[in-house]
């Protein structure tokens, strides 16, 4: 080991109890991340004439419903599904954690798609206005892995490495945060930049799938595979196949918008 190596705080995932009901780090970093959504969403309803409070309350209920069991199917579907055909009642066993961001993503999106047909507002349309809402989300979901000191990343001899706990007793790239960083912070600031102008229809959801997918297979480099998946197809890592759809799909939205050019409005 690194004698240099920082080591991870280890820091209780349970902030509090109240007789049965654990309050975890990870929770409360879910729920801040919606909060700032629905703060940061009502800013942008005010400013389109478009949208109206009420209309995107309902959008978010939706959209966490969504978020929650979407992320869990994904997760039981795209990294232990061979554990859930042997054992089905796993995939409502939340206490042992396991969430998916291309699953929430999913679940979002077919919220979005339930919501046309509401409000008869277009696909892409809502995902326009959403996504600049969920980067914050993400960073902070990523600062709930640090805390709890797991997906940490690959061992190296950089003097940021960090030593986990679980992680063997080894320096270990704290790709926790390099995630927190670039879809977190760095996307969310490239997406509000980017949608205070109006901005063809498509173009700021496009955006987001392109900027999400690129950061997220960067990082994959950095962080330690899945210890039952390891590495795949190419040597990539499974967070690094899911990603790529996402980039190809980002760019083709893109190029369609600014080919169609459908005005839209500030997302």
């Amino acid at each position: 080991m690194n004698q240099d190596a920082w080591i991870h705080p280890s820091i209780d995932p349970i902030i509090f109890s109240i007789g049965p009901l654990d309050i975890r780090w990870y929770g409360l970093m879910y729920l801040l991340g919606f909060a700032f959504a629905y703060w940061f969403g009502n800013r942008r309803a005010e400013r389109d004439s478009n949208w109206g409070k009420n209309e995107f309350s309902d959008l978010l209920f939706w959209g966490f419903i969504g978020v929650v069991v979407g992320g869990r199917l994904g997760y039981v579907s795209f990294y232990q599904f061979e554990y859930f055909i042997q054992n089905p009642l796993y995939l409502f066993d939340v206490k042992a954690g396991g969430m998916s961001f291309h699953g929430g993503l999913l679940g979002v999106m077919a919220a979005c798609w339930w919501f046309t047909r509401k409000t008869g507002k277009t696909f892409l349309q809502i995902g326009d206005f959403v996504a600049p809402l969920v980067p914050v989300g993400l960073g902070l979901g990523r600062i709930g892995n640090f805390i709890n000191g797991e997906l940490w990343g690959r061992a190296t001899d950089m003097p940021w490495g960090m030593v986990f706990a679980h992680g063997g007793n080894v320096a270990r790239h704290p790709s926790q945060l390099y995630q927190a960083l670039l879809e977190g912070l760095l996307l969310f600031v490239v997406l509000a930049l980017y949608s205070r102008k109006p901005r063809p229809v498509g173009a700021v959801g496009g955006l987001f799938l392109i900027g999400y997918g690129i950061s997220r297979f960067v990082v994959e480099f950095f962080r330690e595979p899945d210890a039952h998946l390891g590495l795949l197809t190419f040597g990539l890592s499974m967070g690094q196949l899911l990603s790529l759809p996402m980039i190809a799909v980002g760019a083709a939205l893109m190029v369609w918008a600014y080919k169609h050019k459908q005005r839209g409005g500030k997302a």
